[in-house]
């Protein structure tokens, strides 16, 4: 090959590159598998901000929404109907996850998506109305324990789903059957913070960093526990952990975003490898601590081990609580 057709030929495959890369980051949209308010929506929200300050987009990332079965609708739409969308990348949690493992996403397993990136991480907390006569988590036991009907329990996820798993291994951990508490379950976090100041349920079992947003926007709720091994940092450095006031529980949350299963692998590239100059960047850092999340950087391949052992380990535990189990295709 002569030096002019070797040039042509990088001339060729950069263009390739470049178009590439223009149909995955052009026109992006971010879904959130529920209402606005919650947890999705805080992790769309965030990597919106991060695409289009650090320019890694010309166009605002769009949000759109749409709940169903805690992430069900969104993961067997995107499966179903734009398995090949290279511009949309859909939110995921640590309650996707354990979903995935009980078969609540149909007949689609962990196998059926493209895991994309992992951005950060936040922790399971219990939170209360600020008017709430529970000062502590060892209140709010002590109630359950005195009598399981009286104490309202709520979150966004029905019984098995990972905001139901944060209160039943609270109450596990205390001695109570969690078959005995009164669950309320709601479409997502946001919905179930506005009953919690609503007076129509006494305690939300969700997320430290979706509970610490809604109380910079003017929530009336307190955080009573976080659920990790060692207190968190920055703004909820004041409030213990669980297992600080007795109570051997912990709860990891994972958020991140996957794609279509049948997204090109140079699509899927752009994508993984835009997420990884993103998320090396100390404007990243900022924006991710703001929101309440903590450091947890993963692209690529240790993604997709990192989520089939989670879904491993929600089976495990979901047989231990008597679950619905579905294994892995």
């Amino acid at each position: 090959m002569s030096i002019t057709s070797r040039l042509v030929a990088v001339a060729v495959s950069a263009s390739a590159v470049t178009a590439f890369a223009a149909g995955a980051l052009d026109k992006t949209e971010c879904i959130a598998p529920a209402k606005p308010g919650g947890g999705f929506d805080l992790t769309c929200k965030l990597v919106q901000s991060a695409l289009q300050e650090g320019k890694f987009i010309a166009d605002p990332m769009r949000v759109t929404y749409m709940p169903g079965g805690i992430g069900a609708v969104a993961y067997n739409t995107v499966i179903a109907q734009k398995p090949d969308a290279a511009n949309a990348i859909v939110a995921f949690s640590g309650g996707s996850l354990l979903n995935l493992a009980q078969g609540k996403f149909g007949r689609y397993t962990e196998n059926d998506v493209r895991w994309l990136a992992a951005i950060g991480t936040d922790y399971g907390a219990v939170v209360v109305a600020e008017n709430s006569p529970f000062k502590s988590l060892k209140d709010v036991m002590a109630a359950i324990k005195a009598d399981p009907t009286k104490v309202v329990l709520g979150a966004g996820g029905t019984v098995g789903s990972q905001d139901w798993m944060k209160a039943a291994l609270t109450a596990r951990a205390a001695g109570v059957n969690p078959k005995t508490m009164r669950y309320v379950a709601f479409e997502g976090g946001g919905e179930a913070l506005t009953a919690l100041q609503g007076g129509h349920i006494h305690v939300f079992t969700g997320d430290a960093a979706e509970a610490g947003q809604q109380i910079k926007a003017g929530a009336k709720v307190r955080i009573l526990a976080v659920m990790n091994d060692k207190r968190l940092s920055g703004d909820m450095a004041s409030i213990p952990t669980a297992a600080e006031q007795g109570y051997d529980v912990e709860w990891p949350i994972v958020r991140g975003f996957y794609l279509g299963p049948k997204v090109s692998d140079a699509d899927y590239k752009v994508w993984a490898d835009t997420f990884t100059k993103l998320m090396a960047t100390p404007a990243y850092d900022k924006l991710r601590s703001e929101r309440g999340l903590f450091p947890l950087a993963l692209t690529g391949a240790p993604l997709d081990a990192y989520v089939k052992k989670q879904v491993a380990g929600y089976r495990k535990l979901a047989e231990e609580f008597g679950l619905n189990v579905v294994p892995a295709k």
